[in-house]
């Protein structure tokens, strides 16, 4: 199985980074920004570098979307992974396209109130994890694991 890992760096990659021993024996790649906690927590990991700021950025959605199609079209992964943000997007989209299952976690730090990344791809994600019982009110097909922290 071949997964793929995307999402900012700061908060949303430190979540991510929690599935590590999920990813244990896994081939694996990982899209975030160039920034420099992104390069020290994946300093031995295959990565690919996103365009941002991407909030609310019409030209960092398109610059990514060019990027997730070169990028899933050459690795073809099995499963994509996200926790956010904006970047997400286009990863989730075309990933689709090219067959690939999808899982999104929405933020430890949203109890009650989506994100607008967690609404945009929360209609074509396999798998929709919340971290908080009340998060199902507002993603209704979501499934609650609790704290990944």
């Amino acid at each position: 199985m071949k997964v793929c890992m995307v999402g900012s760096s700061g908060g949303h990659l430190t979540h991510l980074m929690m599935l590590k021993p999920f990813l244990e024996g896994k081939e694996r790649f990982w899209v975030t920004f160039d920034k420099e906690d992104a390069r020290s927590q994946l300093s031995e990991e295959k990565v690919y570098n996103c365009f941002f700021p991407t909030n609310r950025s019409i030209k960092a959605l398109i610059k990514n979307t060019i990027l997730a199609i070169k990028i899933i079209r050459k690795e073809r992964p099995d499963l994509i992974v996200s926790s956010g943000a904006a970047v997400a997007v286009p990863f989730f989209y075309v990933g689709k396209v090219y067959g690939a299952k999808l899982v999104y976690i929405e933020v430890f730090d949203r109890i009650n109130k989506s994100t607008i990344t967690g609404k945009m791809v929360y209609p074509i994600t396999d798998l929709f994890i919340v971290e908080w019982e009340e998060m199902k009110r507002v993603y209704r097909k979501a499934i609650n694991l609790g704290s990944i922290f």
